[in-house]
């Protein structure tokens, strides 16, 4: 009787977990994107473009929509699976997560900054192309310093890294890892970032793994009993 009444306890406190996980999970959501839409709307007097010389020599490849809207599936699906599977790593890329994309909001707003390398107008109409113009549309050319869609996508590559799931299936690093390297192209061959923006996003990323990870008890004890099993 004692043993189900612990059993029970532990399923109760365990969705109280999830339940308060999720409420933070969609109070940050409102933030940024809050802050974003702000962002977007706001009237600034000139902005500071971050392409460079190489980035006018890239052409533009409509078949990256592909991956480029792939990652809002890839970001959601990474977080969820963490927040139902592995707790001691949830913690770590929610973390992650937040703390890059609060940097961007607070990055964007101190420093306008924007690109003009889009194309004006199109050689091919095709179903990508169209996909593109929707996205052209729905996201200005304006706060893209860091990239955010290189900087989520590496946090998520790097946590299923170290998650027990590809410990066991390997598979799911090399693919999530390919999808990462076809993301951050897109996001160069779709004319949505600079070159710059990518390198400031990886930059970003590597101080803010080791400040969630670093600190993070649980995710070091998971990492000393893996190394002992």
């Amino acid at each position: 009787m004692k043993r189900e009444v612990i059993i029970i306890k532990e399923i109760i406190a365990r969705k109280k977990t999830l339940l308060c996980r999720v409420a933070v999970i969609l109070g940050f959501c409102i933030f940024y994107l809050s802050g974003f839409s702000w962002l977007e709307n706001r009237h600034v007097s000139g902005i500071h473009i971050t392409a460079c010389a190489l980035d006018y020599k890239i052409p533009f490849q409509e078949i990256f929509i592909i991956p480029y809207l792939l990652w809002f599936v890839y970001i959601a699906a990474t977080v969820i699976y963490f927040l139902l599977h592995e707790d001691e790593n949830f913690n770590a890329l929610a973390g992650t997560l937040a703390l890059g994309m609060t940097l961007f909001l607070v990055v964007s707003a101190i420093y306008p900054n924007g690109l003009n390398l889009r194309p004006v107008t199109f050689e091919r109409d095709n179903i990508f192309i169209r996909l593109v113009q929707f996205v052209y549309k729905n996201d200005t050319p304006t706060n893209v310093l860091p990239s955010i869609h290189i900087y989520n996508s590496l946090a998520a590559f790097m946590a299923i890294k170290r998650s027990k799931l590809a410990r066991k299936q390997k598979g799911w690093a090399w693919g999530t890892g390919i999808l990462t390297v076809l993301i951050i192209l897109a996001t160069v061959f779709l004319k949505q970032h600079s070159m710059f923006d990518g390198v400031c996003a990886l930059a970003l990323y590597v101080v803010t793994d080791k400040l969630c990870y670093g600190v993070n008890t649980e995710t070091e004890r998971s990492k000393v009993r893996n190394q002992l099993i």
